[in-house]
């Protein structure tokens, strides 16, 4: 099957860590290979954001990257990208005129809305993933979320309009009902995590002093860090690593990272607080293994990578009961659950997983089955295909060709 995955702003070659740089562009990486894997011919489509990049890249076995041409070729912030949707969308008729794809997937809000501009006199099937919500966004930053102001109008027509919906995580499903799209026309499929790159063998970063809590996300306020700092600094002699952001050399000229350690500085735990910025992707693993607790809290995800990329590790976890959060930690099971900005109990939470080793082991090891059984990207392709199957009318258990989308 000619599958092209519509990712407006996140390209699945870009460097993590940036502002706009995290969760989708690895899901987006990893779904595409592994849609590849099982066989079919799968065209990404983003944003040329610089002069230099080529027009087509293959990206690998049965995977390219299709750079289009819409605004400037430099980056620019996602929220600021509605202007140049309608030049994308144009650029995406003409490749579907000439080659079209069996079905198209896209990924955030205005990529589905160019993709439905572009697929619709064709009829291809569009299926969205929004990664995100406007009405959640707006819900927890209030006046300061910089969607524009169209957007949560404009997501609602696109739940009615796509061919199915894919939603990551069982609150993104409530979100949409109430949006009023028809629950019927929506599938689950979370997002998945690399098993070989992230698992509980492997190496580790030691370090003299302990115990250490993990903290790993993009460097964001939504993020919790400051929740976490809070948190730590009433229980003495715990090491916190933060892991995200831009590059350590970048830090210090980062606003965020700046008010972080002012937070720290402020509670009395600047010694404590370490911040590492972003590393490479395969950098991470072997943080994630040296950690005693690995935390998550943010305000509000709309999935949460790395709460599953922790528990692909081995390591514990302590997570805000919030969005995929409540999909994927089995509350007292595979880790802790706590409130969103609450530093008092996580400060409890953690206190008492880092005085009981055994329940630290118990959560570690079924945790990471849990990932192994349920987040593989390989079987969440064949979850995602599953719903592709939907949008194109066929029946659920019937296989495709890799270039052709024709039954066998």
């Amino acid at each position: 099957m000619r599958i092209a995955l519509v990712s407006e702003h996140a390209s699945p070659l870009a460097a993590l860590g940036g502002v706009d740089a995290g969760g989708q562009n690895v899901h987006v990486a990893a779904l595409a290979h592994a849609l590849a894997r099982r066989g079919h011919d799968v065209l990404v489509h983003t944003r040329r954001d610089s002069p230099d990049l080529p027009s087509r890249v293959r990206a690998g076995p049965g995977v390219t990257v299709h750079h289009v041409p819409a605004g400037p070729a430099a980056p620019v912030p996602k929220d600021e990208l509605p202007p140049y949707m309608p030049e994308f969308a144009a650029h995406l008729a003409r490749a579907w005129a000439e080659r079209p794809p069996d079905v198209v997937h896209a990924h955030f809000w205005m990529s589905g809305l160019a993709a439905l501009d572009a697929a619709g006199p064709r009829e291809i099937p569009v299926v969205q993933t929004f990664h995100a919500l406007g009405t959640v966004k707006r819900r927890y930053q209030g006046p300061a979320d910089t969607s524009p102001p169209e957007r949560i109008a404009r997501e609602a027509e696109l739940g009615l309009r796509a061919h199915r919906i894919v939603a990551t995580c069982s609150d993104e499903v409530a979100e949409l009902v109430a949006m009023g799209v028809p629950r019927d026309r929506v599938s689950v499929v979370p997002c998945g995590v690399d098993l070989e790159e992230f698992r509980p063998g492997g190496p580790c970063v030691r370090w003299d002093t302990g115990p250490r809590v993990i903290a790993l996300g993009r460097m964001v306020p939504r993020k919790g860090f400051d929740t976490v700092i809070r948190a730590v600094a009433a229980l003495p002699g715990v090491r916190l690593d933060i892991v995200g952001g831009p590059p350590a050399n970048r830090l210090g000229a980062d606003p965020e990272a700046t008010r972080l350690r002012a937070v720290a500085h402020v509670a009395g735990v600047a010694g404590r607080v370490h911040f590492h910025g972003g590393l490479p992707r395969e950098q991470v693993p072997a943080y994630l293994r040296s950690a005693d607790v690995a935390v998550s809290v943010p305000w509000y995800e709309p999935f949460g990578m790395a709460v599953v990329e922790s528990m692909a590790c081995g390591a514990p976890v302590v997570a805000s009961a919030v969005g995929g959060h409540l999909d994927t930690v089995v509350d007292g099971v595979t880790g802790d659950l706590v409130p969103p900005r609450a530093p008092e109990p996580l400060t409890r939470a953690l206190h008492d997983l880092l005085e009981d080793p055994r329940r630290r082991a118990a959560y570690a090891a079924v945790g990471a089955e849990r990932v192994r059984r349920a987040y593989g990207w390989d079987d969440v392709a064949g979850r995602t295909e599953r719903a592709y199957r939907h949008a194109l009318g066929r029946p659920a258990d019937e296989e495709f060709t890799a270039t052709r989308g024709e039954a066998r």
